[in-house]
């Protein structure tokens, strides 16, 4: 087995839950502010992350409503509007200390400091949105942390297309067995996969049951070593987090599993 070179992290629901406790609130007070009576509750909002990107996802909802604006210029230019002002509420709130890392995230990326494995960010969401909640729980040069950050601005196709990973590991400079993706949807393992990638899936809020397939493994977060699969080792009494020998071994249980086939 090679050197694990690079992780690559996924930033919504992945980092942190932004999907339930910051773009879901801010959408709707954007909604509230613009006048318009629409809300989206945790189930529709939890249909709509089918579809990737925010302002995809808006325009997607917007065609199946009655009281939004028929003609194409005026439904697009009212989605730009949106959100545009989505994202500054959505900042906000991450200033404010509303939306924390998911546990265990801080502890793997200290690990990857530490042990001389590259880290970059692979995400269809916003450059801007992915500062104003890494700026706050990382500090002002928390760019220095990443050797590669890819962001929806910078790709003509989101996830599930592969092409925010390709972009990924031509800036890290790796080859896809050399770099392990966490995600936390199904789409983000398609995009993961279609590049080669091996992938890891912390479940978030809004995929907690979803069926995801081709993972090399599947567990609640990075913070607890119960409940994954393949399982961990676990100590009697023992609640450790998940490291990165941890993923070596699930990359070593793939390549002998390859071997046999």
């Amino acid at each position: 087995m090679g050197r694990l070179e690079a992780l690559i992290w996924d930033v919504d629901g992945t980092l942190a839950e932004t999907e339930r406790d910051g773009h879901r609130v801010a959408f709707n007070r954007a909604f509230e502010e613009a006048g318009l009576a629409w809300r989206w509750d945790d189930a529709h909002y939890a249909e709509l992350l089918r579809i990737t990107g925010g302002r995809e996802r808006l325009l997607h909802d917007m065609s199946r409503r009655s009281d939004a604006p028929v003609p194409a210029g005026e439904r697009e230019a009212l989605a730009r509007a949106i959100h545009r002002r989505k994202n500054a509420i959505y900042a906000d709130l991450v200033a404010s200390g509303c939306i924390a890392l998911r546990d265990g995230v801080q502890g793997l990326m200290q690990e990857c400091r530490e042990r001389g494995v590259w880290m970059g960010i692979a995400t269809t969401t916003s450059r801007a949105n992915v500062d104003a909640l890494l700026r706050v729980h990382l500090g002002e040069r928390w760019r220095e942390g990443f050797a590669a950050i890819v962001c929806g601005e910078d790709v003509q196709r989101k996830k599930p297309d592969p092409e925010v990973y390709v972009q990924a590991l031509r800036a890290l400079g790796v080859g896809a067995l050399q770099a392990v993706a966490i995600e936390d949807s199904p789409g983000g393992v398609v995009a993961a996969r279609g590049a080669d990638i091996p992938v890891i899936v912390t479940r978030s809020a809004y995929f907690a049951n979803a069926s995801i397939e081709g993972a090399l493994a599947i567990g609640p977060g990075l913070h607890q070593r119960q409940g994954w699969s393949p399982a961990l080792p676990v100590a009697p009494g023992a609640a450790g987090p998940v490291t990165l020998d941890d993923i070596l071994d699930w990359l070593a249980q793939r390549e002998t599993v390859s071997q046999f086939m």
